[in-house]
């Protein structure tokens, strides 16, 4: 968190030297989204993209990889981007440093983790205890993957630095990468890294994190409040529209409509990938998020101590359902 602080300063002093050099916020129906990385985990998002559910809206998407949530943040803050999509911790982060004219989320798209624990054996029967002694890659320190992954094992009764080691030393991108080469005993990866990683032979996958760590708003879309709340909710129908055709198709027909944002991806493994998400219930139906599933993200960051224990973190001061139950009906 500290270093997501210290990126919201930045992006505060950003801001005001915009503005005094004459920025002024983008208009029109042209909107840049920032997202936190490009992965078949956000189906939806890319459905709607493909499906033309924005343009059926009169929106143009610019997609930019922001590479991180505390970047897509930045870029919220500082206009060079007019939506986030991230956790919704990155809101819940700069609410609490107490600027006003804080992001709110507007929109849920995933329901949990979307990462998988990728192990070097096969294990038929999977049990957490099995991890213990073992080394894990879990990502950076104060990310979603990895708090959630700490949240899990806590949930199993197993501590870190006593029962299971991290090795939280390598960047994200390149954690796969470094668990080929031999590092760590298991490592916590997206997909389509997890099923490319068994199709080399090289690891299975053998637990959902997100079915360990229960349900969270894992990435949601923000703005900046004042935002034209037209466009907002022209956004929402469509990643509405994205959302109830996940929902109702197969994994097959949802890899076809999405395959254009990933072309070098064979069309067989985007599928399977799809396939392993739905299974785990990864895509929410609707773009409403629930009280209790924000809940429980506040005790995943305040169990990895990210923030304080008596934290005070009310619902509708950082997320603003009006859209999402608009787009719902």
């Amino acid at each position: 968190m500290k270093k997501l602080i210290c990126i919201v300063l930045a992006a505060a002093v950003a801001l005001s030297a915009a503005a005094c050099g004459g920025h002024q916020p983008r208009t029109g129906k042209k909107l840049v989204l920032s997202e936190v990385t490009h992965s078949i985990f956000y189906a939806p998002q890319y459905v709607a993209i493909n499906k033309g559910y924005f343009a059926e809206e009169g929106l143009e998407i610019e997609l930019v990889n922001a590479g991180g949530a505390d970047k897509v943040m930045t870029s919220v803050l500082t206009g060079a981007a007019d939506i986030g999509f991230a956790g919704a911790e990155a809101c819940v982060y700069v609410y609490l440093q107490g600027k006003e004219d804080y992001p709110k989320v507007f929109a849920q798209l995933t329901r949990c983790d979307g990462s998988f624990l990728v192990g070097r054996e096969k294990v038929e029967n999977f049990d957490w205890q099995s991890l213990k002694g073992s080394t894990i890659l879990p990502g950076r320190k104060g990310g979603m993957p990895y708090m959630t992954l700490l949240y899990a094992l806590n949930k199993n009764g197993l501590e870190v630095g006593k029962d299971v080691f991290f090795n939280d030393t390598i960047q994200f991108n390149a954690m796969t990468g470094a668990f080929l080469s031999g590092e760590g005993d298991y490592v916590t990866v997206f997909e389509p890294s997890a099923t490319d990683i068994e199709m080399q032979n090289k690891g299975y996958i053998l637990a959902s994190v997100g079915e360990a760590g229960g349900e969270v708003p894992y990435t949601t879309y923000f703005a900046k409040q004042g935002y034209d709340a037209e466009i907002l909710q022209k956004f929402t129908n469509a990643i509405a529209k994205g959302q109830k055709f996940v929902a109702e198709k197969s994994a097959a027909e949802i890899a076809a409509a999405i395959q254009p944002s990933f072309p070098e991806t064979d069309l067989e493994v985007i599928e399977k990938v799809v396939q392993n998400y739905k299974e785990i219930g990864a895509f929410s139906h609707n773009p409403v998020m629930e009280q209790a599933a924000f809940d429980r993200i506040i005790d995943i960051v305040k169990n990895a101590g990210e923030i304080h224990p008596d934290a005070d973190v009310p619902f509708e001061a950082v997320i603003d359902n009006t859209f999402a139950e608009n787009a719902a009906l």
